[in-house]
This record gives C-alpha cells, sequence and structure tokens, in this order.
C-alpha cells in the first residue's frame, strides 16, 4: 500500500506522494492550505492566486517537503524562460524550483538548441533541479525519454488515451526521467457513460488509480473542482492498487469512451 501512494523520484530527489496538485481550478487558500497536508507535487502558475498564497506558507514552513513545477507561458525563447524561471522564484520566496518545464511542446514551446542551452544553465546555477515539458506528441516524447537532457516528461494518460503504453513507456529505462501524468479522467469524459453504456462509470479516484497502476507512471495530477473532490480523491487512494478486474473494467469503458 505504502510503495502505491509513495514513491522514490530520483530526478527530483525526493520520496513523494504519487496524487499531484493542480490548481487549474480555484480551490481557495483555506482548501489548498488543506491540500498541502498532503499533497507534496504541486503544479503551479503565478495566475493560481489562491493556490500561491498557500504554497508561500507551505514552502517557507518546510521547502524540501514539496516539489514545485513552473514554467514559462510560451516557451519559445531563452530569455523568456529564464524570466519566468526567475520570476517564479521571487513569487514563491525560494531558491529554487524543483522542475521547471515548457508547456505543451510544438505548440507553446520550442524545443531549440537555444532553449536547451538556457534550461542547462538554469539548472547548473542552481535555480532549477529538473527540466521537463509538457507535451501530446507520444512519439516524440518516447524520444525524448530515450536521448535527451530532460529530467521529467508530463504526458496524457488514462483509461482513454493508453497510447503512452507502446509510445513512451518503453523509451524510459535508458535514463530513467520522472513521468508526471494528466488528464487521468480525459477531461471527465471518463465520469460519464458514452452512448450505449449500461454498465457502471468510474469514478476519479479509479481513473487515478488506473494510472498509478503503471509502474512508469510516477505522480499523477488532480485538479479537484471542490474541498469535497480533494478529499473524495484522497480517500479513494487509500482503497490501494486496482484489482485485476477493476483494470479490465477501466480499459474496457476507456476504449467505449474514445469510441
Amino acid at each position: 500500500m505504502g510503495e502505491f501512494t509513495v514513491r522514490d523520484v530520483p530526478r527530483l530527489g525526493k520520496r513523494l506522494f504519487r496524487l499531484g496538485l493542480s490548481g487549474s481550478f480555484e480551490l481557495g487558500e483555506a482548501g489548498y492550505r488543506e491540500a498541502l497536508e498532503r499533497f507534496q507535487y504541486v503544479f503551479w502558475s503565478p495566475r493560481m492566486k489562491g493556490l500561491t498564497r498557500a504554497l508561500r506558507g507551505a514552502l517557507v514552513r518546510d521547502r524540501e517537503r514539496y516539489a514545485v513545477s513552473a514554467g514559462p507561458l510560451l516557451g519559445y525563447f531563452p530569455g523568456a524562460a529564464r524570466r519566468a524561471a526567475e520570476g517564479a522564484l521571487r513569487t514563491l520566496g525560494v531558491e529554487y524550483l524543483d522542475v521547471f518545464q515548457l508547456y505543451w511542446l510544438g505548440r507553446m514551446s520550442a524545443f531549440t538548441g537555444a532553449i536547451q542551452e538556457e534550461l542547462a544553465k538554469l539548472r547548473e546555477e542552481g535555480k532549477i533541479r529538473a527540466a521537463g515539458v509538457s507535451i501530446h506528441d507520444r512519439v516524440r516524447a518516447g524520444k525524448l525519454a530515450e536521448d535527451s537532457i530532460l529530467d521529467l516528461l508530463m504526458i496524457r494518460y488514462n483509461a482513454a488515451h493508453t497510447g503512452a503504453e507502446q509510445e513512451i513507456f518503453p523509451y524510459i529505462a535508458r535514463r530513467r526521467p520522472a513521468v508526471v501524468a494528466y488528464t487521468a479522467t480525459a477531461w471527465r469524459r471518463l465520469l460519464r457513460a458514452p452512448a450505449g453504456w449500461k454498465g457502471r462509470v468510474p469514478t476519479a479516484g479509479d481513473c487515478y488509480r488506473f494510472c498509478l497502476a503503471s509502474p512508469h507512471v510516477d505522480v499523477v495530477l488532480s485538479g479537484p473542482r471542490s474541498v469535497a473532490e480533494l478529499r473524495e480523491n484522497l480517500a479513494a487512494l487509500e482503497k490501494g492498487p486496482l484489482s485485476p478486474e477493476e483494470i479490465l473494467f477501466l480499459r474496457e469503458f476507456g476504449r467505449a469512451v474514445h469510441g
């Protein structure tokens, strides 16, 4: 049970609770303070005001407990990347970011030689500990996993989108970059029955447990919309790993959702 919910993540140098917190939906400062009592991996941006206030306080109390990820809104140029990293450090009042990542590689950012050099400099200067990207192109992600300067990949992975199992996961063994999964509920499509479906429907907790069933996934992001959802998601992990029957059910349901 412990190894299901907590894992050593060598690329980040920390032992982490495997459910990560995204501030995509505003919980309010009190809600985020409650969340940060359990969550350690935090996907953050300066626009997340409630999370920013709660996170600053948590980092003052125990900086080493948390793994904070941030990045530039647009990551095409080295100067913009550096300004975003240094701005995040000032906003959070910390000396380093655990992860600095380029978002949606190929659409909102570019992995040019100049950008790679800047990421390497930020890492050498101690301002970031790990360089990462979020990416939808699974074939490219597999190549980056096998051979690149990247320490972390943030990828789409859920019961309706399992392509990472063939196109990314087989390529991570050589360098062992950290893997963060997001869209665990397929933008909530996995929480409602597709046309013609007569059986039961998964919960969000089932979707997170599906992602964590993969030995290749270090952390799966959760973006609770309310404190009630936050508590439900945390309680679901206490159930431990999915049974083989539950995994088969989720794969069948995911295929139906994917169409």
